[in-house]
């Protein structure tokens, strides 16, 4: 399954920051819209409680034929004004946070009066056509503009009626929030990618580098550079490169050595075996001599090859298979093989590759009777099929073949000459270029090599 954001470490710290400081950024505007909302309502409920106060005082203190006149005068868009017998506002038990303010601010202009009654109203948002006037400041995107009733008690027992605009509050979703956030999130990404590459690249050569030493244990050491840590772990990857390299020539060293100083016993010991007079006895000894210079002779041309550290170049497995399979057809084995047409490229040690190929092919021909050889490129592998017609191996004993001198009996004849080292060697090679070798029994008999090398 598609995972729906790339798996990575960039990704997934950018995809933190950016959600993180999106939600903090969406979360410190709606605080600062709240605390900016009861503070309009609040100045608003200062400045409107003044007038309000200085239009009740006026109203008290003129005569009773004066005040239609004195309403009509101070009536206003932004101050609606009437008087009537009733209170246009109910009395109501509770009052939300902005008609409490409100009540606040204009209880403290109100002249003192012992018999006076305050009514309050938040009527909320009213659309343009419930409105007295053209209010602008503080109106909705729609028009709207959120209001407030206010009803004073008079003396005579009339009630003074005042709708007022006490200015909305910005809702968070609107333009200037939108821009805010995208100019955040596009300065932070920016920024944080700048920041997030800058410090994994390091882990993405250390990688490679662990890659590159998993084929060539003489790799070029790791830069050091990037942060302390990263520094720390990459000198402590080239000791360890440093060590396994020093252990794997040594035991190479060692193994040449060894096979090169057998050498001269084994001559000995084929001298004194012509002196034998018993002829069973000495073709026994001879065959078994045979068999040991076959081994030492491997064992050595292995180790020179590891010790020539032969370099990577590319090269076209088609064309190699092909001289492999011409090679073994001209030696009057029955050999076939499908690579297409199209050539298919890979780093590798050419001399190598050979001959682990090569052994592969001539296990096929020496044991099951003839190999047919087929190439073909998946998506990130190349694989190398290798069947035979021979016995084929029990599935319990598919890893005893590749142990150093291990041979099967009953599908590795004696007298066919192995050293037991054919597969050891070729799955050695495979493997230090990234790929590995599989073995499966075929449904009609035989066996089938699979060899998997890396794109």
């Amino acid at each position: 399954m598609k995972r729906p954001f790339p798996d990575t470490l960039v990704a997934r710290t950018l995809l933190a920051l950016v959600i993180g400081l999106a939600l903090s950024h969406a979360i410190s505007i709606a605080l600062y819209l709240s605390d900016r909302s009861t503070a309009l309502v609040s100045v608003n409920g200062e400045h409107v409680g003044d007038r309000i106060a200085v239009v009740d005082k006026m109203v008290r203190e003129a005569p009773v034929s004066e005040r239609a006149n004195l309403l009509a005068l101070a009536d206003s868009p932004l101050m609606h004004i009437t008087s009537s017998v009733q209170s246009t506002v109910a009395e109501s038990d509770g009052e939300d946070e902005a008609t409490k303010l409100f009540r606040e601010a204009l209880i403290r202009h109100l002249s003192p009066a012992p018999d006076r009654q305050v009514r309050l109203l938040h009527m909320g948002m009213v659309a343009p056509e419930g409105m007295h006037g053209p209010y602008e400041p503080g109106q909705a995107p729609d028009g709207s503009v959120d209001m407030m009733m206010v009803s004073l008690s008079q003396p005579d027992g009339s009630w003074l009626n005042f709708t007022v605009p006490v200015g909305s509050p910005e809702t968070l979703w609107n333009l200037r929030f939108g821009l805010s956030l995208m100019v955040m999130l596009a300065a932070t990404f920016i920024l944080s990618a700048a920041v997030v590459i800058y410090l994994t690249r390091p882990l993405a050569v250390f990688a490679h580098a662990a890659r590159r030493l998993g084929l060539d244990v003489a790799a070029p050491p790791l830069p050091v550079s990037g942060p302390a840590e990263i520094r720390e772990a990459s000198l402590a990857f080239n000791e360890m490169q440093n060590r396994i390299r020093r252990f794997v020539e040594d035991r190479t060293r060692m193994i040449a050595a060894i096979s090169h100083d057998l050498g001269t016993p084994l001559a000995r010991m084929r001298l004194r075996a012509e002196f034998v007079e018993d002829e069973e006895q000495r073709r026994k000894m001879l065959a078994d001599l045979d068999d040991m210079e076959k081994m030492v002779f491997t064992t050595l041309s292995f180790a020179r090859d590891e010790a020539s550290a032969e370099p990577h170049t590319a090269v076209d497995l088609r064309s190699l298979l092909q001289r492999l399979c011409f090679d073994a057809a001209d030696s009057g084995h029955r050999v076939t093989l499908s690579a297409g047409d199209v050539p298919v490229p890979f780093r590798c040690q050419p001399v190598a590759m050979r001959r682990a190929l090569g052994n592969l092919i001539d296990n096929a021909v020496k044991y099951g009777g003839r190999a047919e050889v087929s190439l073909r490129q998946e998506e990130n592998a190349i694989h190398i099929l290798i069947e035979d017609e021979g016995p084929g191996i029990p599935e319990t004993r598919f890893e005893d073949v590749f142990q150093p001198f291990r041979r099967l009996e009953q599908s590795r004849n004696r007298e066919t000459g192995g050293t037991g080292l054919g597969l050891t060697l070729a799955r050695t090679i495979i493997r230090a270029h990234g790929g590995d070798i599989m073995l499966r029994n075929r449904p009609g008999g035989g066996l089938r090599v699979l060899v998997i090398l890396p794109r």
